[in-house]
């Protein structure tokens, strides 16, 4: 299947490049992170960051990295009053090379969050483990262990962490998308998502991240191509363990990366 020989391209590219380079002696060398403190919401929640900064001609990954990237994951567990986290990630880069396109960040990103509070009225112990990947002409996994109290009782935005909230991609209304299809067919035994998308065009070389919303299923990297007003994108989805796949067009969410900008939209109709 289309989905099982990529994730094996994937893993032996990733096994070729470990055998053929030196790796660092730690990760640690080449990416720093720490937490902003940031201010509080109008509802007493906290608005505050992670700043991940990598080493010249480094890079790390965005949450959907590419077919040989490496998403970052966070454990929040030993966080107290933290209810929840939603990271606000400003529009990545794609870095693109032959045979191969991956989307992520070099030198410095400034990660939002947008934390849930039980108690407004007391600090918030963050705690988080990000397991991720820094890459250059290799990949090497690495592991973030970031700690910090935020007892700001400013209401008064952080610069920098309003200048990435400011990089977020624009949503579909702001984008003046008119209208968004998807269709869903087979190719042989290969499930396909091909999704049309109207709008203004987004500036040079056009691609289109497509999101299932399940994280047990794979999606290949798409097929974009641009007609007039209409950005056309073409995938395939596999269950990471050979076993059937659903879609729900509601939970599909696509982001078009242009030079000129990001746009961020969710769900689709039917094609």
């Amino acid at each position: 299947m289309a989905h099982e020989s990529a994730m094996t391209r994937k893993i032996l590219g990733l096994m070729a490049a470990a055998l053929i380079a030196p790796l660092p002696a730690s990760a640690m060398e080449v990416i720093h992170g720490e937490i902003l403190q940031g201010w509080v919401l109008p509802d007493g929640n906290r608005m505050a960051a992670i700043r991940m900064t990598v080493e010249p001609g480094w890079k790390t990954y965005w949450r959907a990295p590419g077919d040989m990237g490496i998403p970052p994951s966070f454990d929040w567990s030993g966080s107290r009053n933290l209810s929840a986290v939603a990271v606000e990630w400003p529009a990545p880069t794609v870095f693109r090379e032959p045979n191969l396109t991956t989307i992520g960040y070099k030198d410095q990103v400034v990660l939002p969050l947008r934390i849930s509070v039980p108690d407004k009225g007391a600090p918030v112990t963050v705690q988080t483990t990000i397991d991720l990947g820094v890459c250059s002409d290799i990949c090497v996994p690495a592991s973030l262990e970031l700690s910090d109290v935020i007892d700001t009782t400013t209401t008064r935005a952080d610069p920098a962490i309003a200048a990435s909230l400011a990089q977020r991609p624009f949503s579909a209304k702001e984008a003046r998308v008119k209208d968004v299809t998807c269709t869903i067919g087979m190719a042989g035994a290969d499930l396909t998502l091909d999704a049309a998308i109207t709008l203004p065009p987004a500036g040079g070389q056009e691609l289109v991240v497509i999101e299932t919303g399940n994280p047990d299923l794979w999606v290949s990297e798409a097929d974009t191509t641009r007609k007039g007003n209409v950005l056309h994108a073409r995938v395939d989805v596999g269950h990471v363990s050979g076993g059937p796949v659903a879609l729900n067009r509601s939970h599909i969410r696509m982001t078009v990366l242009g030079s000129k900008q990001a746009v961020d939209i969710v769900g689709c109709n039917a094609g």
